[in-house]
């Protein structure tokens, strides 16, 4: 499986210690590489651009967003359309957001969260499914409403 990884200089660590505990992944690292002062939108835009230019690619591209609260991220990623960035905080949180919103990246606190338990959170949210049934109408529901805000 590829994942895209990407977090600021408050998430660098947790990235990091990610990457090792879970060997299965095979994480793309959109940076940053170290803990020197970054600006997190940066990063949920070289995310966010990288899940959507691979939809063509991938099945069902998506990725992980590193910051110290896992707001900034989140926010800064769900600006763009056919994103849908979760904040998670627990397994089932995180399995939520796949099941119930189809989240295609998934945004940590890295202040809040150990890396054992952050890779327990990665886990549960890729096991998950979306569900569809209401889900579907929505999560498409979302996707008109981006719409609406940016018009073509």
């Amino acid at each position: 499986m590829k994942l895209f990884i990407a977090a600021d200089h408050a998430g660098f660590e947790l990235k990091e210690k990610l990457k090792s505990l879970l060997p299965e992944i095979a994480f793309e690292d959109l940076g940053t590489y170290s803990k020197d002062s970054v600006h997190y939108p940066e990063y949920s835009k070289k995310l966010a651009t990288a899940v959507i230019a691979s939809k063509m690619l991938l099945t069902e591209p998506c990725g992980i967003l590193i910051c110290g609260s896992g707001v900034g991220v989140s926010i800064g990623a769900n600006r763009f359309p056919e994103i849908r960035a979760a904040l998670a905080w627990n397994e089932e949180v995180a399995r939520l957001s796949r099941e119930h919103n189809r989240s295609n990246v998934l945004c940590l606190p890295a202040r809040f969260l150990s890396p054992e338990e952050a890779a327990k959170l990665i886990k549960a949210w890729l096991s998950a499914t979306f569900q569809e049934g209401r889900h579907l109408e929505r999560v498409e529901l979302l996707g008109r409403l981006n719409c609406e805000r940016n018009p073509s």
